[in-house]
């Protein structure tokens, strides 16, 4: 099948293209690597370095003409959605919005699947885990601007007939994510451990997540390219775990003494996050199978082997 993936040498991106091509689908990746590496993207996927915004953008539509496409370019920092929100409205809502228009010039077009957000989405509900039913409250312009793109994919698929999946991610984490990036608590704590620092807590540490691993995340994303469903889901574990507690097994997979230091709480942070994953689970399947614990093993070993390697080369 030819495949589209916007944001492609991102840390999402960059795992979902190297399954697809381990699959045998032709792959295109458009990326304009402000955030996402070139050493992430795979040598066999046909790479555009462009913006979503540009409006040449159909041009490689036009030349490609995939099936399905995968969106996951974007902003994705919080705080700077909230210091630049206009900013956040153009690469997120205007650039989203160009995308789709290209997918829609495709002649045989499948499904056009898209990376949303659940660990904002809702706000500061009282229902856990949060179901899919539950009216969106996001909080921040990041979160705004993710739900107005999934209102355009319903104004789309109502009359354009547009087949389309929105994911709504939990926290996800794994190799190859930013260190230095807002949102990588876990790649965070690694890194500062690995580097010899203290890590840092917001608050007291109470506050939950619903950590993805980057596997799970793939696998939703592939099942939705191979099942007709079609809708907004939640991608996630249904399960809540603090930043106290990935401390501790951060901490426990480095195997050293760790001290941590709290400061203030962030203005504005939620306090609790939990997504129910039954929808999904219900009408595809799917379902997150690697532990919380197990990740973090796997995500620390990947930032060892990765800070070794570049002080070798550096």
């Amino acid at each position: 099948m030819r495949v589209m993936v916007t944001g492609g040498c991102g840390f999402i991106g960059s795992h979902l293209v190297d399954n697809l091509i381990e699959k045998g689908h032709s792959v295109c990746v458009i990326d304009n690597l402000s955030t996402g590496s070139i050493k992430n993207l795979n040598p066999e996927a046909h790479f555009y370095q462009m913006d979503i915004r540009d409006e040449k953008i159909k041009e490689v539509f036009e030349k490609e003409q995939p099936e399905v496409v995968f969106h996951l370019a974007a902003q994705i920092n919080v705080r700077k959605s909230e210091e630049d929100p206009f900013l956040d409205i153009d690469i997120n809502i205007r650039g989203s919005v160009n995308v789709i228009k290209g997918f829609l010039t495709v002649k045989k077009r499948e499904k056009f699947i898209f990376a949303s957000t659940g660990g904002v989405m809702y706000g500061d509900t009282d229902i856990f885990p949060t179901p899919e039913t539950v009216e969106p409250f996001p909080l921040c312009p990041y979160g705004i601007s993710k739900l107005t793109v999934e209102k355009y994919l319903v104004y789309f698929s109502t009359f354009y007939d547009l087949k389309f999946a929105a994911l709504r991610y939990g926290n996800v984490y794994g190799p190859r994510q930013n260190a230095y990036a807002e949102a990588g608590v876990i790649a965070i704590f690694s890194t500062n451990i690995l580097e010899g620092k203290t890590p840092t807590i917001f608050g007291d540490g109470e506050q939950t997540r619903d950590f993805v691993y980057i596997e799970d995340i793939v696998k939703a994303n592939l099942v939705m390219l191979e099942s007709p469903v079609c809708g907004i889901f939640n991608v996630s574990t249904g399960k809540e775990t603090s930043v106290n507690q990935i401390f501790d097994y951060v901490k426990s997979a480095s195997g050293m003494d760790v001290r941590k230091v709290h400061i203030d709480p962030k203005k504005g942070e939620i306090k609790r996050s939990c997504l129910s994953p039954d929808k999904i689970k219900q009408m595809t399947g799917w379902k997150a199978e690697i532990s919380i614990k197990e990740g973090i093993r796997k995500t620390f070993t990947w930032f060892k082997e990765n800070i070794a390697a570049s002080a070798k080369t550096g």
